[in-house]
């Protein structure tokens, strides 16, 4: 079994920044690719950001120069630093993760954190 946990979410005034954490816990073997997703009111589930086990990246349109996705592979933590944030940046942020499990590859989710960006 694999939980994803976040942190970090919040409320926050258009134009500052926050930092979301999730940690990867369970048996897991090695962990791929990890990433961001959100998902607005009423809106589809959209990508944010991934970022390989090698470090490589890549990022929406709408978020790239403002946020930035980092990991720690000995943690199995992977990051997303949020700066200049716009009210449309308000969303639940999910973590996710592509892992090697003793049962074979697999994609996880976590819970999701909330993000708000209002004045």
């Amino acid at each position: 079994q694999v939980q994803l946990v976040e942190s970090g979410g919040g409320l926050v005034q258009p134009g500052g920044s926050l930092r979301l954490s999730c940690a990867a816990s369970g048996n897991t073997f090695s962990i791929n690719s990890m990433g961001w997703y959100r998902q607005a009111p009423g809106k589809q589930r959209e990508l944010v950001a991934t970022i390989s086990e090698g470090g490589s990246t890549n990022y929406a349109d709408s978020v790239k120069g403002r946020f930035a996705i980092s990991r720690d592979n000995a943690k199995k933590t992977v990051y997303l630093q949020m700066n200049s944030l716009k009210p449309e940046d308000t969303a639940v942020y999910y973590c996710n993760a592509y892992v090697f499990v003793p049962t074979g590859w697999g994609t996880y989710w976590g819970q999701g954190t909330q993000v708000t960006v209002s004045s």
